[in-house]
Protein backbone atom coordinates (compact mmCIF):
# COMPACT_ATOMS: atom_id res chain seq x y z
CA UNK A 1 0.00 0.00 0.00
CA UNK A 2 2.75 2.45 0.87
CA UNK A 3 4.36 1.80 -2.50
CA UNK A 4 1.15 2.76 -4.31
CA UNK A 5 0.33 5.87 -2.30
CA UNK A 6 3.74 7.36 -1.63
CA UNK A 7 6.60 5.76 -3.57
CA UNK A 8 8.87 8.75 -2.87
CA UNK A 9 8.90 7.79 0.82
CA UNK A 10 9.97 4.17 0.30
CA UNK A 11 13.74 4.80 0.70
CA UNK A 12 13.20 6.55 4.04
CA UNK A 13 10.76 3.87 5.18
CA UNK A 14 13.30 1.17 4.34
CA UNK A 15 15.98 2.97 6.38
CA UNK A 16 13.58 3.41 9.29
CA UNK A 17 12.51 -0.23 9.16
CA UNK A 18 16.14 -1.34 9.22
CA UNK A 19 16.95 0.91 12.19
CA UNK A 20 13.73 0.66 14.18
CA UNK A 21 12.07 -2.70 14.95
CA UNK A 22 8.80 -0.98 15.91
CA UNK A 23 8.51 0.75 12.54
CA UNK A 24 9.47 -2.50 10.80
CA UNK A 25 6.67 -4.31 12.65
CA UNK A 26 4.18 -1.56 11.79
CA UNK A 27 5.04 -1.73 8.09
CA UNK A 28 4.64 -5.51 8.10
CA UNK A 29 1.33 -5.29 9.97
CA UNK A 30 0.11 -2.67 7.50
CA UNK A 31 0.88 -5.03 4.61
CA UNK A 32 -0.96 -7.89 6.36
CA UNK A 33 -4.00 -5.71 6.99
CA UNK A 34 -3.95 -4.44 3.43
CA UNK A 35 -4.01 -7.99 2.07
CA UNK A 36 -6.75 -9.12 4.45
CA UNK A 37 -8.94 -6.11 3.69
CA UNK A 38 -8.45 -6.65 -0.05
CA UNK A 39 -9.41 -10.32 0.35
CA UNK A 40 -12.57 -9.46 2.27
CA UNK A 41 -13.60 -6.76 -0.18
CA UNK A 42 -12.98 -9.12 -3.12
CA UNK A 43 -15.10 -11.84 -1.50
CA UNK A 44 -12.20 -14.25 -0.94
CA UNK A 45 -12.61 -13.95 2.84
CA UNK A 46 -15.66 -13.37 5.00
CA UNK A 47 -15.82 -10.93 7.88
CA UNK A 48 -18.50 -8.96 9.67
CA UNK A 49 -18.65 -5.32 8.57
CA UNK A 50 -17.85 -4.06 12.06
CA UNK A 51 -14.68 -6.16 12.17
CA UNK A 52 -13.67 -4.95 8.72
CA UNK A 53 -14.14 -1.36 9.87
CA UNK A 54 -11.88 -2.02 12.88
CA UNK A 55 -9.17 -3.36 10.60
CA UNK A 56 -9.46 -0.35 8.31
CA UNK A 57 -9.10 1.99 11.28
CA UNK A 58 -6.07 0.06 12.54
CA UNK A 59 -4.50 0.23 9.07
CA UNK A 60 -5.09 3.99 8.90
CA UNK A 61 -3.61 4.49 12.37
CA UNK A 62 -0.51 2.55 11.34
CA UNK A 63 -0.19 4.57 8.14
CA UNK A 64 -0.39 7.80 10.15
CA UNK A 65 2.21 6.58 12.66
CA UNK A 66 4.65 5.48 9.97
CA UNK A 67 4.14 8.70 8.02
CA UNK A 68 4.84 10.75 11.15
CA UNK A 69 8.03 8.75 11.76
CA UNK A 70 9.09 9.39 8.15
CA UNK A 71 8.53 13.13 8.53
CA UNK A 72 10.52 13.21 11.76
CA UNK A 73 13.33 11.20 10.17
CA UNK A 74 13.47 13.50 7.15
CA UNK A 75 13.47 16.58 9.38
CA UNK A 76 16.29 15.19 11.53
CA UNK A 77 18.38 14.26 8.49
CA UNK A 78 17.93 17.44 6.45
CA UNK A 79 20.56 20.12 6.57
Amino acid sequence: MFKECCPELIPVMEKLAAENPHIDALIKRHAELNQLIDDVEAGREHMEEIELDKLKKEKLHIKDEVYQAVLEYKKAHTL
